[in-house]
């Protein structure tokens, strides 16, 4: 069972109206009558204000012009109906993935009730579906074996995240960056979650910080890094966050642990792993690591 996720920011739009046939008496398919719809959208707002960047946020006239579509689309008997509708376009299409929570309230003023009534609404609110999310994990300073097994203990602490699966722990040799560190192990964890891929990315940063990470040298020695590989099928160009991770396809001490624990996945984009894994450059440096307490038996 996945956590609860902490509470979301909100973003309201109200009086959406269309011309539609929706409802059970003939008369109300033959000549319509009109519709409106209230939605109140749930998710983290924070990275779009951090970078003043639309990308990084729900369009809401995108919204707005996808409710109109329903409202005005295909007929449809009951209000429920349209309104599971609308709440799957939203969250699996034009709000996704960063759109979590949904509430739609449904608008049928002229409803055919047979009194004077002023007006007839549905209120439904729904979840954003679980995403398949992995993240690789490599430390090559200070005490490595503790640094992976505090952020297991994190992860599985989290809000909104479940541990799916962990890779075995390997050593590997140092990729880039100063010639004279030592060796990392490395392993990928895969996770069923509920947050958004920010929240994603900021919780990876929060447990970096609790191991006291410092970004000084590009590639170089660290306590601990933690990167989002994967977030479901969803890609992005954002340079903060750029999914599938932009050289996973081509490190073995991602692909190789990755391999390890679920050997028929597959890179979105790039392909099988397996593949991958064999044509990366670094894969005669793999080597088995530690056994480690929450992570796979290698």
């Amino acid at each position: 069972m996945i956590s609860p996720r902490r509470r979301l920011d909100r973003i309201e739009v109200t009086g959406i109206r269309a011309w539609g046939h929706h409802g059970v008496l003939a008369q109300e398919t033959a000549l319509g009558q009109t519709f409106s719809a209230d939605v109140t959208l749930g998710l983290d707002t924070a990275p779009a204000a951090a970078g003043d960047d639309l990308t990084r946020t729900v369009n809401y006239a995108d919204v707005a012009r996808a409710v109109q579509e329903e409202l005005s689309g295909e007929p449809v008997a009951l209000l429920e109906t349209l309104a599971d509708r609308i709440a799957r376009r939203i969250l699996q299409d034009v709000g996704h993935p960063l759109v979590r929570h949904l509430a739609l309230r449904l608008h049928k003023s002229a409803a055919p009730v047979g009194l004077p009534v002023q007006d007839v609404t549905l209120s439904i609110e729904r979840e954003a579906a679980p995403e398949e999310a992995v993240l690789a994990l490599g430390t090559n300073l200070g005490d490595r074996e503790e640094h992976l097994r505090a952020a297991l203990e994190q992860l599985h602490a989290a809000e909104g995240i479940d541990i799916a699966w962990t890779s075995p722990v390997l050593r590997t040799a140092p990729v880039g960056g100063p010639a004279d560190q030592g060796e990392f192990l490395n392993a990928v964890i895969g996770v069923r979650t509920l947050i958004g891929p920010w929240e994603l990315l900021e919780l990876a940063h929060r447990i970096e910080q609790a191991a006291q990470r410092e970004r000084s040298i590009r590639w170089g020695p660290r306590t601990l890094d933690v990167d989002v590989i994967t977030y479901g099928t969803w890609r992005s160009d954002d340079p903060e966050l750029t999914i599938p991770h932009p050289r996973a396809h081509e490190r073995a001490f991602v692909l190789g642990p990755w391999h390890a624990a679920r050997p028929e996945d597959e890179l979105p984009g790039h392909g099988p792993i397996g593949a991958l894994l064999a044509q990366a450059a670094d894969r005669a440096d793999l080597a088995p690591g530690p056994e480690i307490e929450g992570f796979a038996r290698p």
